[in-house]
């Protein structure tokens, strides 16, 4: 009974087996086909809560090896900042099969507070499932002392420019920690030049309790248009190091403002010239001891324009005269920077040749400027030391060659006479008294012969002048006799001349005008103001100018500027500030002329202000 039991049992196992044995392999191979084994993406966060400016890792995860060119971060740029990414691949082999995992750590930074969700990142032809991020607002960043440990400063020299005029910007970053990954901003506006000044300059200050590094660093500024110019905000984006990780950081200044004068109505100089003050240095060089007429002589020009550009500074130009010739070179700029600001230094070197013998004066070097600290028009002269000009070798040789010629020619000079009586006259003409000439009668005894020879001698000393030189009076007379028979039939002819043939054009004939009437030029003139036409503004204005005050009143745009308003004549000065200038800064605009113009015509002021700043300025 037992022996047939345990056979029984031990035949119920075998039977067990083979009946779970295939099943249990069936399950096995469904279960290495089900998704737990499949290809996969896997995305993870290091926290789920965080704070702004903190980074926030993202790892991703392959199971596959064909990843192609890696995970589409694109979807994350709506709502995070990619500051960087780095992979890594890991392979196992086991029992004949290979597992490839590969791994994505991307650092996000959040754009703002609030609830976000990861969306699916898709690698290859798989994606993750997405995550949910919350950001919470993050507390100020202060130390013991409550003290930020970042600021930053920003202010300039002047906030009330006059046009082109120097401005500093200084812009100062304290900072009590240690920054990486550094990001600071450049002011910068359309309508301004700005480049800098200097390299930053480093010092230490403290501030309520904090020991801050102050980090200076200063450009320079060139207002381009007059009005209120806007800089923006300074900012500085920096990573450091907090008890909880590592941080980002965003700290700006207060924005700066510039109101910008625009030309006063006052200047009369040549070429508009802001500046702190104008420094002039002439030097005359001699290239020999003795300079005589035709030697070159160098005459050096320095100008030195504080607080100015040298290409802002009018070259000199002086014209040739009867007493010397003038042959300029190109002038040289050079600019010198300090933390005061700008010096700009134009140097010209001028070959002179003196004409004519004698003391050589130049001109006096002057040069019109606008003080901007006392905001009132200067003049800056120089005058330069004159030289002795020697005359030429050759014409005191001349001279005697010319003095020994006529002493060989006259036998007189070649053999002076004896030394003479009391009489001053000539001896062949001395007169003598009768009792002399009984003495002398009775003494020589001189025939009659003898005093008519005499006689025949004095009358041929008597005669000075030669045939040679009778022939020279006949010929210059004979000349001025053919010049005044030329100068009379000349003038003959033409008072003979009908006056149509004489008549001068007029400028109305000379450039007539293309519109019919005032109306018409002055529409043409706002429409080209409107369209920001600087080329055609001159043809324009004068158009309209002559329609309106006529050809006798008009000659130019100064005359412009002489009848209209000092609003106008202003924003003249700078169209043409722009029209000349060889490198401008930006396009003219011209809607505030062709107001100024519309406000002249009509006598009526603009309905508001604020309009007006409105279409200046677009942008703000």
């Amino acid at each position: 009974m037992v022996i047939q039991r345990c056979f029984l049992s031990q035949h119920s196992k075998k039977a067990i087996i083979r009946v779970f044995l295939p099943m249990m392999l069936l399950a096995f191979s469904a279960l290495l086909s089900s998704p737990l084994f499949a290809d996969s993406v896997t995305a993870s966060l290091n926290k789920t809560v965080s704070i702004e400016n903190e980074i926030v890792q993202l790892t991703l995860r392959a199971d596959f090896s064909d990843t192609g060119n890696g995970p589409d971060l694109t979807p994350l740029e709506r709502d995070f900042t990619i500051l960087g990414k780095s992979q890594n691949s890991q392979f196992s082999f086991n029992l004949g099969t290979s597992t490839a995992l590969n791994f994505w750590v991307v650092n996000l930074m959040p754009k703002s507070v609030g609830t976000f969700e990861i969306p699916p990142i898709k690698i290859g032809d798989h994606s993750s499932q997405p995550i949910r991020l919350v950001i919470k607002n993050s507390p100020q960043l202060l130390d013991s002392n409550g003290n930020p440990p970042v600021i930053i400063k920003a202010e300039t020299s002047d906030i009330e420019p006059y046009l082109q005029q120097e401005v500093i910007i200084r812009v100062e970053l304290l900072t009590s920690v240690s920054l990486t990954n550094v990001n600071r901003s450049v002011p910068s506006h359309p309508d301004l030049v700005v480049e800098r000044l200097s390299d930053d300059q480093m010092t230490y200050q403290n501030v309520n309790g904090t020991e801050y590094q102050v980090i200076t660093r200063e450009y320079l500024a060139f207002p381009q248009r007059s009005g209120l110019l806007m800089l923006p905000p300074q900012s500085i984006q920096a990573m450091v190091s907090t008890s909880t990780g590592r941080r980002m950081i965003k700290v700006q200044s207060e924005p700066l403002g510039l109101q910008v004068l625009p030309i006063p109505a006052s200047y009369t100089g040549n070429a508009w010239l802001p500046s702190q003050g104008i420094k002039i240095d002439t030097r005359l060089r001699k290239t020999t001891e003795s300079p005589r007429v035709g030697d070159t002589l160098i005459w050096t020009i320095d100008i030195k324009a504080k607080g100015a550009l040298p290409e802002q500074i009018l070259p000199v130009d002086f014209a040739s005269t009867r007493d010397y010739k003038l042959y300029p070179s190109t002038p040289d700029f050079s600019t010198q920077k300090s933390s005061d600001g700008v010096v700009g230094q134009q140097s010209i070197s001028i070959e002179v040749v003196p004409t004519t013998p004698g003391l050589l004066t130049l001109p006096d070097v002057r040069i019109d400027y606008w003080d901007t600290e006392i905001r009132a028009l200067q003049t800056a002269v120089s005058k330069t030391a004159p030289i002795e000009i020697a005359p030429l070798p050759f014409a005191d040789d001349s001279e005697t060659n010319s003095s020994t010629s006529a002493n060989e020619s006259s036998p007189s000079m070649a053999n002076p006479l004896p030394a003479q009586t009391r009489s001053v006259a000539p001896i062949s003409l001395a007169k003598k008294t009768d009792t002399d000439n009984t003495t002398t009668n009775k003494n020589n005894s001189p025939s009659s012969n003898d005093l008519s020879h005499v006689t025949d001698d004095t009358k041929i000393v008597s005669h000075s002048l030669s045939v040679k030189e009778y022939a020279i009076i006949g010929f210059g007379l004979l000349a001025l006799g053919s010049l005044a028979m030329w100068v009379f039939n000349a003038w003959t002819q033409r008072k003979a001349r009908p006056e149509a043939d004489l008549k001068v054009p007029t400028l109305e004939e000379f450039a007539a005008l293309n519109t019919l009437d005032e109306q018409s030029a002055f529409e043409e003139l706002v429409n080209c103001c409107r369209a920001n036409n600087l080329a055609q503004l001159r043809p324009s204005l004068l158009e309209w100018a002559r329609h309106r005050w006529g050809d006798s009143e008009i000659r130019g745009v100064e005359d412009i500027k002489r009848l209209t308003t000092v609003k106008v004549t202003q924003l003249l000065m700078e169209a043409e500030l722009m029209m000349y200038s060889s490198n401008p800064a930006h396009e003219w605009y011209g809607a505030p002329l062709a107001d100024a113009l519309e406000e002249f015509y009509s006598g009526f002021a603009k309905p508001s202000q604020e309009s007006q700043l409105k279409n200046l300025y677009p942008n703000f």
